[in-house]
């Protein structure tokens, strides 16, 4: 994979470790993820005017993007309030890009290195190990994150094949953020009612622009890497955001830099390593 592509998809995986440990360390996790799903549309609307609209068969993948990235930041919220970071996280990133990486043959008939595959299971191998450091949690925690894992494997391969369909990757990622945030607060509205989410706007309004501007660009770097280099190797660089994670954990939150979160940290720097020569 060549290096601008590596680069580019590991600063989106910082940005992604960003959003994350936002909506994390918020008071309340659902209409925060609402916040940031908002965040990343206002961050697109001005650039839209700019950039020629996706190509006509794109827009059904559009359409389901909008549909599984609502179940996204619905499951991620829930798994949130189940269960620790340390334990959701990794199933949730680290089970996406297996999946992709055992089914990609199959459904966009991709045909991946022996390097490509060696890199793509150890970056797999590396963010699961940080799973056993939690391995006692809620086992409602664990059902959420697993079934994340496929929404996430859903999603990246309707929008890997959207974004090559479209003509522009950028102009799907920005087209593509719209939707979801108008039915996450539908359904935050119809389920919490008005005054409530309004005061949590008014407060935390900050927290969608940065986070959502994290989480476009992120995902906008990821499409793009993926219509220049095969869906499941880019799904598993992208997946290096754990290591992001933990030194936000580390340096901001101030959490315990344990063995196992080390051990799995190298682990993935092999892995990345292995995609580069790939």
């Amino acid at each position: 994979m060549p290096l601008d592509i590596v680069l580019l998809v590991l600063f989106g995986a910082l940005l992604h470790a960003t959003w994350n440990a936002i909506i994390k360390a918020g008071t309340d996790k659902s209409l925060d993820a609402s916040l940031i799903s908002a965040g990343g549309a206002i961050t697109a609307l001005p650039f839209l005017p700019l950039l020629p609209l996706p190509q006509p068969a794109a827009w059904w993948f559009i359409a389901a993007s909008a549909i599984l990235q609502f179940a996204y930041f619905q499951l991620v919220a829930g798994a949130y309030r189940a269960g620790d970071i340390g334990l959701v996280y990794p199933l949730m990133r680290g089970g996406a890009p297996l999946l992709i990486a055992t089914t990609s043959g199959l459904i966009l008939g991709e045909t991946l290195s022996f390097a490509a595959w060696a890199g793509t299971l150890t970056i797999c191998a590396g963010i699961l190990t940080l799973a056993f450091e939690a391995r006692n949690g809620s086992r409602h925690a664990i059902m959420l994150a697993l079934v994340n894992a496929c929404v996430i494997a859903s999603y990246t391969y309707v929008d890997g094949v959207g974004a090559r369909l479209s003509g522009n990757a950028i102009s799907y990622t920005l087209w593509m953020s719209l939707l979801p945030p108008i039915l996450l607060f539908a359904w935050a509205f119809s389920r919490r009612g008005t005054l409530a989410v309004a005061q949590h706007v008014r407060r935390n309004w900050w927290r969608g622009l940065i986070g959502g501007a994290g989480s476009i660009a992120s995902y906008g770097a990821a499409l793009w890497a993926m219509t220049r280099a095969p869906v499941a190797t880019v799904a598993a660089l992208r997946e290096t955001a754990i290591v992001f994670a933990l030194i936000i954990s580390v340096t901001v939150l101030k959490e315990k830099a344990t063995l196992t979160r080390c051990i799995a940290a190298i682990i993935i720097a092999l892995g990345v390593l292995l995609l580069k020569i790939a």
